[in-house]
């Protein structure tokens, strides 16, 4: 007798083109933007407008961020350089093969 075991839809949670955790991510700094922008009100407009400003300088960060890793936490090696074998095509092999054979 076997478990079910539901594995979700086996994609990411996407909200705002967000994926995953840089939808935390963009929660935190949205929040702490406006946070920063009402201790900044107390500078007037000007002050306002730079909290906002740079909020969406840091969800801009987050977009970048995003497109640059990833969603996972993967191990990347640029310097690395990959090597794949050339497909080889049996039948090819084989004629050349058997012609060598009975040209001797």
């Amino acid at each position: 007798m076997g478990f079910y075991l539901y594995k979700g839809l086996k994609k990411p949670l996407v909200f705002f083109g967000l994926k995953g955790k840089y939808i935390f991510y963009a929660v935190g700094v949205i929040g702490v933007g406006v946070i920063a922008a009402l201790i900044l009100s107390k500078f007037g407009l000007l002050g306002s407008l730079l909290g906002l400003a740079v909020t969406a300088g840091g969800v801009y960060f987050i977009f970048k961020r995003q497109d640059k890793y990833g969603l996972y936490a993967k191990t990347k090696n640029f310097d690395q350089v990959l090597i794949f074998p050339k497909k080889i095509n049996n039948k090819t092999l084989l004629g050349y093969v058997q012609n060598k054979k009975t040209s001797i």
